[in-house]
């Protein structure tokens, strides 16, 4: 009578895993991360070496991943090269179950309800969004989707905060940029206060910090600041300078939940939303 081999299940995930990530690596192509593409390449996509320097991990660390080889990878460095392949939400969580860490936490779905996206169509030509406290963009009119172009980004990088201290285009049309920004941050720590173990808030403020220089600094001030409005500028690359009174009203008299609306601050913006938008 045989003994049946017994399954080594890590060593099937770990093939996986290097498998996986050699498809996720051979679709993106060096332009689509700012590298140039000099001549012909062996291999479609980008090198290993490529990921590894874009993802800040050794080369030699990255090789061994991709081989399938036994070794310990931290959420910090997962999440590093999730972002540097392009992943979208699913695939990230896929490669965190591959490599035996803990479920990235997924973007939290609210459910905007039919009332308020009726709300929202209304206030058209004024911009409008429904936010979370964490500065989660969960719902937007077509006005406010013409001001900041929010349809393009993935579910998960709909964050104003994230956007304005990382995405370039955000924060080039804000005109004053340097001026809101110490305020931006205060009021996400305050905030933070009530969520200060949750993964999501922890994932975001982590990723802010080793992303943006400027963030980092603002967040070692330790200040905080309630949430208010004040006026703000922008700049579009069709309309020119707009400015607007950013109002908010809160579904309830707990709720995290705001409805912000950006008035026209003068008569010019006004006349540019309806020419613009109507």
């Amino acid at each position: 009578m045989t003994t049946a081999t017994p399954v080594d299940r890590d060593a099937i995930r770990r093939r996986e895993l290097a498998a996986f990530l050699r498809s996720r690596r051979e679709r993106i192509t060096p332009d689509q991360v700012g590298l140039p593409s000099f001549g012909r390449r062996r291999t479609p996509g980008l090198r290993r070496e490529e990921v590894a320097q874009l993802a800040g991990v050794g080369v030699t660390w990255y090789t061994w991943l991709e081989q399938g080889r036994d070794i310990k990878v931290s959420e910090q460095v997962l999440d590093a090269i999730a972002r540097t392949l392009h992943m979208d939400v699913h695939e990230r969580a896929h490669l965190f179950t591959l490599a035996g860490a803990p479920a990235p936490a997924a973007p939290k779905k609210f459910d905007v309800s039919p009332p308020i996206l009726a709300i929202l169509g209304r206030l058209a030509p004024y911009p409008a969004a429904v936010y979370n406290a964490r500065t989660d963009i969960l719902a937007y009119n077509e006005p406010f989707d013409w001001l900041f172009d929010v349809h393009d980004m993935p579910l998960e990088e709909r964050n104003s905060t994230l956007q304005c201290f990382l995405n370039p285009e955000w924060r080039a049309r804000m005109l004053d940029w340097e001026d809101k920004v110490p305020r931006t941050v205060a009021q996400l720590r305050a905030a933070m206060a009530e969520h200060i173990d949750e993964p999501a808030w922890k994932s975001l403020v982590k990723r802010l910090r080793q992303e943006s220089p400027r963030f980092e600094e603002l967040w070692n001030r330790h200040d905080v600041q309630p949430m208010h409005s004040y006026t703000k500028h922008f700049y579009h690359p069709v309309a020119g300078t707009l400015i607007f009174e950013p109002t908010h009203l809160w579904f309830g008299s707990r709720s995290e939940i705001r409805l912000s609306t950006f008035v026209p601050g003068d008569g010019d913006t006004a006349a540019k939303l309806v020419q613009h938008l109507s």
